[in-house]
Protein backbone atom coordinates (compact mmCIF):
# COMPACT_ATOMS: atom_id res chain seq x y z
CA UNK A 1 0.00 0.00 0.00
CA UNK A 2 2.88 2.34 0.60
CA UNK A 3 3.85 2.13 -3.07
CA UNK A 4 0.33 3.02 -4.21
CA UNK A 5 0.24 6.00 -1.88
CA UNK A 6 3.66 7.16 -3.13
CA UNK A 7 2.53 7.07 -6.76
CA UNK A 8 -0.63 9.01 -5.89
CA UNK A 9 1.43 11.64 -4.08
CA UNK A 10 3.80 11.92 -7.07
CA UNK A 11 0.86 12.33 -9.45
CA UNK A 12 -0.65 15.00 -7.21
CA UNK A 13 2.63 16.92 -7.04
CA UNK A 14 3.01 16.69 -10.86
CA UNK A 15 -0.51 18.02 -11.35
CA UNK A 16 0.19 20.93 -9.00
CA UNK A 17 3.38 21.77 -10.92
CA UNK A 18 1.50 21.68 -14.22
CA UNK A 19 -1.14 24.03 -12.81
CA UNK A 20 1.54 26.52 -11.74
CA UNK A 21 3.65 26.57 -14.90
CA UNK A 22 2.04 27.74 -18.15
CA UNK A 23 2.22 25.39 -21.08
CA UNK A 24 4.67 25.91 -23.92
CA UNK A 25 1.78 26.89 -26.16
CA UNK A 26 0.56 29.48 -23.66
CA UNK A 27 4.04 30.96 -23.38
CA UNK A 28 4.35 31.10 -27.17
CA UNK A 29 0.93 32.76 -27.51
CA UNK A 30 1.93 35.37 -24.94
CA UNK A 31 5.22 36.05 -26.76
CA UNK A 32 3.43 36.34 -30.10
CA UNK A 33 0.89 38.73 -28.57
CA UNK A 34 3.71 40.95 -27.27
CA UNK A 35 5.37 40.84 -30.68
CA UNK A 36 2.06 41.91 -32.26
CA UNK A 37 1.83 44.85 -29.85
CA UNK A 38 5.39 45.76 -30.87
CA UNK A 39 4.43 45.60 -34.55
CA UNK A 40 1.51 47.94 -33.87
CA UNK A 41 3.87 50.35 -32.13
CA UNK A 42 6.18 50.32 -35.16
CA UNK A 43 3.29 51.29 -37.44
CA UNK A 44 2.27 54.34 -35.40
CA UNK A 45 3.09 57.86 -36.52
CA UNK A 46 5.71 59.83 -34.58
CA UNK A 47 3.00 61.85 -32.86
CA UNK A 48 1.01 58.77 -31.85
CA UNK A 49 4.15 56.97 -30.66
CA UNK A 50 5.08 59.95 -28.48
CA UNK A 51 1.73 59.58 -26.68
CA UNK A 52 2.42 55.94 -25.81
CA UNK A 53 3.59 55.20 -22.24
CA UNK A 54 6.95 53.66 -23.21
CA UNK A 55 9.50 54.01 -20.42
CA UNK A 56 12.20 51.65 -21.69
CA UNK A 57 14.71 53.54 -23.84
CA UNK A 58 15.97 50.31 -25.47
CA UNK A 59 12.41 49.62 -26.66
CA UNK A 60 12.11 53.13 -28.13
CA UNK A 61 15.39 52.64 -30.00
CA UNK A 62 14.35 49.19 -31.23
CA UNK A 63 11.06 50.62 -32.56
CA UNK A 64 12.96 53.43 -34.33
CA UNK A 65 15.33 50.87 -35.86
CA UNK A 66 12.43 48.69 -37.03
CA UNK A 67 10.91 51.67 -38.83
CA UNK A 68 14.10 52.15 -40.86
CA UNK A 69 14.44 48.48 -41.87
CA UNK A 70 13.12 47.62 -45.34
CA UNK A 71 14.20 43.98 -45.60
CA UNK A 72 11.37 41.63 -44.60
CA UNK A 73 13.55 39.09 -42.83
CA UNK A 74 15.51 41.77 -40.95
CA UNK A 75 12.26 43.47 -39.99
CA UNK A 76 10.86 40.16 -38.71
CA UNK A 77 13.96 39.64 -36.56
CA UNK A 78 13.70 43.19 -35.24
CA UNK A 79 10.04 42.61 -34.33
CA UNK A 80 11.07 39.46 -32.48
CA UNK A 81 13.65 41.54 -30.61
CA UNK A 82 10.97 44.11 -29.75
CA UNK A 83 8.81 41.27 -28.44
CA UNK A 84 11.72 40.09 -26.31
CA UNK A 85 12.20 43.58 -24.88
CA UNK A 86 8.49 43.84 -24.15
CA UNK A 87 8.63 40.68 -22.02
CA UNK A 88 10.78 42.65 -19.57
CA UNK A 89 8.26 45.45 -19.11
CA UNK A 90 4.61 45.67 -18.09
CA UNK A 91 2.86 45.75 -21.46
CA UNK A 92 -0.63 46.37 -20.06
CA UNK A 93 -0.40 50.21 -20.21
CA UNK A 94 0.78 49.96 -23.82
CA UNK A 95 -2.03 47.63 -24.86
CA UNK A 96 -4.55 49.91 -23.14
CA UNK A 97 -3.13 53.00 -24.89
CA UNK A 98 -3.19 51.21 -28.27
CA UNK A 99 -6.76 50.12 -27.66
CA UNK A 100 -7.79 53.71 -26.85
CA UNK A 101 -6.01 54.95 -29.97
CA UNK A 102 -7.80 52.40 -32.16
CA UNK A 103 -11.10 53.35 -30.57
CA UNK A 104 -10.46 57.05 -31.30
CA UNK A 105 -9.61 56.23 -34.91
CA UNK A 106 -12.80 54.21 -35.22
CA UNK A 107 -14.88 57.08 -33.78
CA UNK A 108 -13.24 59.55 -36.15
CA UNK A 109 -13.95 57.30 -39.11
CA UNK A 110 -17.59 56.94 -38.03
CA UNK A 111 -17.95 60.71 -37.70
CA UNK A 112 -16.37 61.15 -41.14
CA UNK A 113 -18.82 58.67 -42.69
CA UNK A 114 -21.77 60.39 -41.02
CA UNK A 115 -20.68 63.73 -42.46
CA UNK A 116 -20.31 62.15 -45.90
CA UNK A 117 -23.82 60.72 -45.63
CA UNK A 118 -25.19 64.11 -44.55
CA UNK A 119 -23.44 65.80 -47.49
CA UNK A 120 -24.83 63.22 -49.92
CA UNK A 121 -28.32 63.70 -48.47
CA UNK A 122 -28.00 67.46 -48.92
CA UNK A 123 -26.96 67.04 -52.52
CA UNK A 124 -29.67 64.50 -53.35
CA UNK A 125 -32.73 65.60 -51.36
CA UNK A 126 -32.34 69.37 -51.35
CA UNK A 127 -34.51 71.49 -49.04
CA UNK A 128 -35.63 68.59 -46.81
CA UNK A 129 -32.04 67.77 -46.00
CA UNK A 130 -31.25 71.46 -45.35
CA UNK A 131 -33.92 71.44 -42.65
CA UNK A 132 -32.35 68.34 -41.08
CA UNK A 133 -28.95 70.05 -41.04
CA UNK A 134 -30.49 73.16 -39.48
CA UNK A 135 -32.02 71.03 -36.72
CA UNK A 136 -28.72 69.27 -36.05
CA UNK A 137 -26.59 72.42 -36.39
CA UNK A 138 -28.67 75.54 -35.57
CA UNK A 139 -25.62 77.77 -36.13
CA UNK A 140 -25.42 76.68 -39.78
CA UNK A 141 -25.93 79.25 -42.51
CA UNK A 142 -29.01 78.13 -44.46
CA UNK A 143 -28.25 80.43 -47.38
CA UNK A 144 -24.70 79.09 -47.70
CA UNK A 145 -25.99 75.48 -47.70
CA UNK A 146 -28.54 76.24 -50.42
CA UNK A 147 -25.94 78.14 -52.44
CA UNK A 148 -23.58 75.14 -52.35
CA UNK A 149 -26.45 72.85 -53.39
CA UNK A 150 -27.25 74.99 -56.40
CA UNK A 151 -23.57 75.25 -57.33
CA UNK A 152 -23.31 71.45 -57.18
CA UNK A 153 -26.34 71.07 -59.47
CA UNK A 154 -24.73 73.44 -62.00
CA UNK A 155 -21.46 71.51 -61.84
CA UNK A 156 -23.25 68.21 -62.45
CA UNK A 157 -25.22 69.57 -65.38
CA UNK A 158 -22.05 71.05 -66.96
CA UNK A 159 -19.92 67.93 -66.29
CA UNK A 160 -17.50 69.86 -64.07
CA UNK A 161 -15.48 68.57 -61.10
CA UNK A 162 -17.46 68.44 -57.84
CA UNK A 163 -15.84 71.36 -56.02
CA UNK A 164 -19.13 72.40 -54.39
CA UNK A 165 -19.50 68.93 -52.86
CA UNK A 166 -16.02 69.27 -51.36
CA UNK A 167 -16.80 72.75 -50.05
CA UNK A 168 -20.04 71.46 -48.57
CA UNK A 169 -18.23 68.64 -46.81
CA UNK A 170 -15.64 71.06 -45.41
CA UNK A 171 -18.41 73.35 -44.16
CA UNK A 172 -20.19 70.44 -42.46
CA UNK A 173 -16.92 69.36 -40.88
CA UNK A 174 -16.43 72.87 -39.50
CA UNK A 175 -19.95 72.80 -38.07
CA UNK A 176 -19.36 69.41 -36.45
CA UNK A 177 -15.87 70.28 -35.23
Amino acid sequence: MAEGEDSLEREDSLEREEERAPSKSAVKRAMTALQDVGAQLVQLSDRELARMPIEDEALVQAIAAARRIRSNSARRRQLQYIGKLMRKIDAEPLTRALSELHQQRHQQADAFHQLEALRDALLERGQDAVEEVMQSYPEADRQHLRQLQRQHQREVSNNRPPSAARKLFQYLRELAG
